[in-house]
């Protein structure tokens, strides 16, 4: 094996190891947006509890706001008061 040889599976392998890298950053950054938007979903969803909890009153001063208030916390999955 001379020194060209050497060069060549040196290059092969910095090849490879540059490609085993580009597939990685390419997952992470596949998790990263998962991640971030279940965190938006999260975000969303103790909004939407906090509403419901404040304007419960609203919904009852209306005819069938009772049923509708019920029904929006178990869909957002609030512990109705």
């Amino acid at each position: 094996m001379d020194v060209m040889d050497i060069y060549v599976l040196n290059l092969m392998v910095t090849v490879a190891m540059f490609l085993v890298l580009i597939f990685r950053a390419w997952i992470e950054l596949k998790n990263y947006r998962v991640i971030w938007s279940e965190i938006g979903f999260k975000k969303t969803m103790d909004l939407i509890r906090k509403v419901l909890r404040a304007e419960r009153d609203s919904f009852l001063r209306v005819e069938g706001g009772q049923e509708l208030y019920d029904l929006l916390c178990k869909v957002f999955e609030v512990e109705g008061e």
